[in-house]
């Protein structure tokens, strides 16, 4: 918890940046698209976000501290990290860019559902339910995201 402490005033400068360099960006106004379609309304509505973030994160990890000492994590939350950012790594630097957005989006939603929540000891109907839950998550996600972003955002997905 004491990390927290350290990472949330960090965590909430890169919130601040990531608003002040949206709301910094072009408004296109000479294009007259709608104010609420701005370029940089997506960067300041995730910058305010992790900045609240940020601010529960450093409020808890404080009263953590002060209610006094804090059992170690276990070696899975290091396990789930490692897993987490080589997810990430993959699909930003792999699937991105070289297939289809919708179809990266959909493979990276589904393997990281079935990484975290597939239990092999639990059975093959277990692995069966979660595999479907994963395919049908991942395909609505990457719909969703695509289409927010091509018509209420305007962006062009790769």
């Amino acid at each position: 918890m004491r990390a927290d402490l350290y990472t949330a005033p960090a965590l909430f400068v890169l919130g601040a940046a990531m608003s002040y360099g949206g709301y910094t960006m072009d408004r296109l106004e000479i294009r007259q698209i709608h104010p609420a379609s701005i370029p940089g309304l997506l960067p300041m509505l995730l910058g305010a976000a992790l900045m609240l973030a940020s601010v529960v994160l450093f409020l808890q990890a404080r009263n953590a501290l002060a209610s006094g000492p804090q059992p170690e994590a276990d070696t899975g939350s290091t396990r789930d990290l490692v897993l987490t950012a080589l997810s990430c790594g993959v699909y930003a630097l792999l699937l991105v860019g070289n297939i289809p957005f919708p179809a990266a989006t959909a493979i990276f939603v589904a393997s990281f559902i079935l990484i975290f929540e597939a239990d092999p000891s639990r059975g093959k109907a277990h692995l069966a339910r979660i595999a479907a839950i994963a395919i049908v998550l991942g395909v609505a996600v990457a719909a969703a995201t695509s289409i927010l972003f091509r018509y209420a955002f305007l962006v062009r997905l790769p």
